[in-house]
């Protein structure tokens, strides 16, 4: 059974901190810090540091290509376990989840980390130590974030802190490629529907706080012909002129810098050989803007170029066999925003100060996408140290100063565990 303290005079005023969070939310987290069992627990958050980044280093090298995350799931169901969390379980679609409660079940906050890579089966995901620095596929994002949620659970427990909220911590599943969030929305609209209160993604490296969360719309587009032989059926349309002729149109198109917009043609794929005309040519694409309206602009100008690039083909080859087309959504995030002033946004602002740091805010694509578009207060912030070339195969770690973001993710935690 989960130990607790029991509430001591030193903990009155943790308790008695436990008022609305409000627009007062960076005097009330600064007095927080102040309190001596919350210092102890982020003392504790720095000592354990180094167990922290090894928690990362072994997480890291746990392959968990999209929708491949079992294993690496039940090393978070295990540390979740050890770290004497409750009621640790795996719901329908792989999220991981364990419970600290506290003195009432509301506000009710989630802290999460995403389980899965971008990285396909077979790729090397050993990690090189060079010093300080921690070089391997996935270090950063978001092994980080996994072994920063292990540790808050893991501080929390060993110092007995009671907070007025409950907690879940989930290590969760579907947030990168075409996973489209499918750990959020399964978690939201099932495992925790209804009980959400606050959420916070501790997502790759640093100390940033993202609260504006970009959209992105993505498709699978598929060009289909009747392929043939390169010689005796030249002169028929093929999928392939089709989709590069779609390509280099794509990359023509012209978007605004305010509100950022952006596309990208991320895979292609087609054909059996040299000396076939292809049956099929693919690709997947993704568009993305932190507005909507900018989304379903963009969002028509690709596909007329779909339309377009497929009516080229077939007039350069008049009379022969036609294509068909299909352009299938894979995936899509909604965009979000909270105001800088947000209580939650300024919360995070305030944790960030107190352990050292300075605040800075990103724009991000995340599993906070999810519960902002349901007006769950959400944002994302990295798990401290400082990192780069995420989603290569060069990616690094620099673990200098790492236990900041350890202590900025705690305070944070029992911060936004309060009433």
């Amino acid at each position: 059974m989960l130990r607790r303290r029991v509430v001591s005079a030193s903990l009155f005023p943790l308790l008695a901190l436990s008022v609305a969070l409000s627009a007062q939310a960076p005097t009330e987290v600064s007095k927080l810090a102040d309190l001596p069992d919350v210092k102890s627990a982020l003392a504790a958050a720095r000592t354990l540091e180094s167990q922290t980044i090894e928690d990362q280093i072994r997480l890291s090298e746990i392959p968990a290509p999209p929708f491949k995350e079992r294993a690496r799931g039940e090393e978070m169901r295990r540390l979740f376990l050890q770290a004497g969390l409750q009621n640790v379980r795996v719901d329908k679609v792989g999220n991981v989840l364990g419970e600290y409660r506290g003195a009432a079940p509301r506000p009710h906050l989630v802290i999460a980390a995403h389980l899965d890579s971008v990285f396909p089966d077979g790729t090397n995901v050993s990690v090189r130590r060079e010093g300080a620095i921690l070089r391997g596929a996935g270090i950063g994002d978001d092994s980080r974030g996994l072994a920063v949620l292990v540790a808050l659970a893991r501080v929390l427990n060993q110092t007995h802190l009671q907070v007025p909220g409950s907690i879940t911590f989930v290590a969760d599943v579907g947030e990168e490629g075409l996973g489209n969030l499918r750990g959020m929305k399964a978690l939201f609209d099932d495992t925790l529907k209804g009980s959400v209160d606050r959420f916070v993604t501790i997502d790759g490296t640093g100390l940033s706080i993202a609260h504006t969360f970009v959209g992105s719309r993505r498709y699978r587009v598929t060009y289909r012909g009747g392929g043939g032989h390169s010689f005796t059926d030249f002169g028929a349309p093929t999928p392939i002129n089709a989709l590069g002729r779609a390509v280099a149109q794509i990359a023509d198109l012209k978007v605004a810098p305010d509100p950022r917009t952006t596309f990208n043609v991320g895979r292609i794929g087609g054909g059996i050989s040299v000396n076939s005309l292809p049956a099929e040519a693919w690709m997947e694409v993704d568009l993305r803007s932190v507005d909507r309206k900018a989304l379903d602009a963009l969002d028509a100008q690709f596909r007329k170029t779909l339309d377009a690039a497929l009516a080229a083909e077939h007039a350069r080859w008049p009379g022969a066999a036609r294509l068909s087309m299909s352009a299938e959504v894979v995936g899509e995030r909604p965009a979000g925003q909270f105001s800088e002033n947000a209580p939650i946004v300024q919360a995070a602002y305030a944790a960030t100060r107190a352990v050292g740091g300075l605040p800075t805010s990103a724009m991000s694509s995340s599993d906070a996408n999810y519960p902002a578009s349901l007006g769950i207060a959400a944002i994302q912030i990295g798990g401290g140290g400082q990192g780069g070339d995420a989603h290569t195969s060069t990616e690094y770690f620099d673990t200098t100063d790492s236990w900041r973001g350890t202590q900025r993710a705690l305070l944070l935690t029992i911060a936004l565990a309060r009433h």
